[in-house]
């Protein structure tokens, strides 16, 4: 395919601010601490920090060196970089597909997220809450559809309408800010946290190394700083390809590379700043998942003077981190719609908003109209079987086809890949780690792969040969 005149960001730290929007979600506050504190504090950082340097930025310079190679989206990143009569090309149905699959049960979590940002800034939160009363008015949430599906509504409507006015005049100019704010709030709320009473048991909890906490739980603390480093930075299936063919040729790939995984890094451990010091000041347990934004924070916040304003806050800067992930898969989308079909971005605007509106409708139903829908196990729900397909398959099964393409003779090939890598200013790849991508990387990522598997299924595959 001949490529037309393609836009390119503006600026860099447009691109790199995007594509960091990218990977900073809501991974970053609802698991990332929690595990931090669990497995030991700076210890288990330094292990996170070790599988990001050996996994997560080889991974985001792959992806991002074939966008940018290929100047497209995943509709034609391969057939504008392999050999004539090889096959890469069909993987990219199935990877592509990620970003729908992904958006269909991400619009719904964050829908979560602006729902208690109305509730509290419009003090539908009352003071002294318990986690009775918080579990109480989650479940009254997640029971309604109404509710649910009008907060989702309008924030697709949202991220949508920015992605309509294209990459420069759209996704830059409004994630930008975005970015800047989501910044702000953070830095703020965790100004907040070091004036509590907590502040200092909270932090020791969160940081201080603690190698006790390591002690017979090496093999998990491993897997958990592995899956992070993987997951957080939303490889796989495209989404960081796309911006990748936005970049200009000014600055080396491993630079940005870099930037975008340290930027997500340090908003996670900033993250833990804001939880544990106000979980420790008021005696809440502190937790992980949506436990700890719908519940834990809920109850943390009501308890605090001026509580319905910091949990506005709080939950803002959620929802900025979720309507960046938005903002950027979408637009993976639109790219591949555009090319796909070749029709015009409004038109691809509104298919997409059909698609998207029409999949999430099937995990948001799966909280109450079909909650019997139990398709892994008796205790999951249609949510997390999107999930599954996501997290446990496209997305370290995409990554391994990305590595082996950039490797393959047939593919983008090993030479050309380290040259796209090394155009611009900054850092340098050799061309002596081919080994370490095909063989090393692959496994770390087919390990990743195997023990997502084992913690879902194990359990039953023992239990068959018992």
């Amino acid at each position: 395919m001949e490529n037309k005149v393609r836009e390119v960001f503006k600026t860099r730290l447009g691109f790199l601010l995007i594509a960091a929007g990218c990977a900073v979600g809501i991974g970053n506050v609802w698991r990332f601490p929690f595990i931090v504190g669990q497995y030991g504090g700076a210890y288990f950082v330094l292990i996170y920090l070790f599988f990001l340097i050996t996994l997560g930025i080889p991974l985001l310079t792959v992806e991002l060196a074939i966008g940018r190679a290929s100047r497209s989206s995943m509709a034609y990143c391969y057939e504008n970089l392999e050999s004539k009569g090889s096959k890469w090309h069909l993987n990219k149905w199935w990877q592509f597909s990620g970003n729908y699959f992904l958006m269909a049960f991400y619009v719904v979590v964050a829908g979560w997220m602006l729902y208690y940002f109305l509730a509290f800034t419009f003090g539908e939160i009352p003071a002294n809450y318990t986690r009775d009363h918080a579990a109480e008015q989650f479940e009254g949430l997640i029971s309604s559809p109404i509710t649910m599906l009008l907060c989702v509504i309008a924030l697709v409507i949202l991220a949508f309408a920015i992605v309509a006015f294209g990459v420069v005049k759209g996704v830059e100019r409004y994630t930008k800010p975005l970015m800047i704010i989501l910044i702000v709030l953070l830095a703020f709320m965790a100004g907040r946290s070091c004036t509590l009473d907590g502040f200092s048991e909270g932090i020791s909890f969160y940081l201080k190394p603690d190698y006790s906490k390591l002690e017979g739980n090496w093999g998990e603390a491993i897997w958990a700083a592995m899956g992070q480093a993987f997951f957080t930075l939303s490889v796989g299936f495209g989404a960081i390809a796309i911006f990748g063919s936005y970049m200009s040729e000014k600055h080396k790939i491993l630079n940005e590379a870099i930037f975008i995984a340290l930027f997500d890094t340090i908003i996670a451990i900033l993250a833990g700043f804001i939880i544990f010091p106000a979980c420790f000041t008021y005696g809440v347990e502190p937790d992980a998942g949506p436990n700890l934004l719908f519940m834990t924070m809920t109850v943390v916040f009501s308890n605090m003077a001026f509580g319905n304003i910091w949990g506005a806050l709080f939950f803002l800067f959620m929802l900025i981190a979720a309507l960046s992930t938005m903002i950027a898969v979408f637009e993976s989308t639109i790219a591949g719609s555009m090319e796909l079909l070749n029709i015009s971005r409004l038109k691809a605007v509104i298919c997409n908003f059909v698609i998207i509106m029409g999949l999430c409708l099937l995990p948001l139903l799966g909280f109450n109209v079909l909650s019997d829908v139990h398709i892994l196990s008796e205790n999951s729900g249609i949510l997390d079987f999107f999930d599954f397909l996501v997290s446990n398959n496209i997305m370290p099964i995409g990554s391994i086809v990305f590595v082996l393409f950039v490797c393959s003779r047939t593919g983008m090939q090993w030479d050309k890949f380290i040259t796209q890598c090394n155009i611009g200013k900054g850092f340098n790849i050799s061309s002596k780690f081919y080994y370490y991508f095909k063989y090393v990387l692959t496994t770390i990522v087919i390990v990743v792969l195997a023990i997502g598997y084992y913690k879902l299924f194990g359990d039953a595959l023992l239990n068959l040969f018992k």
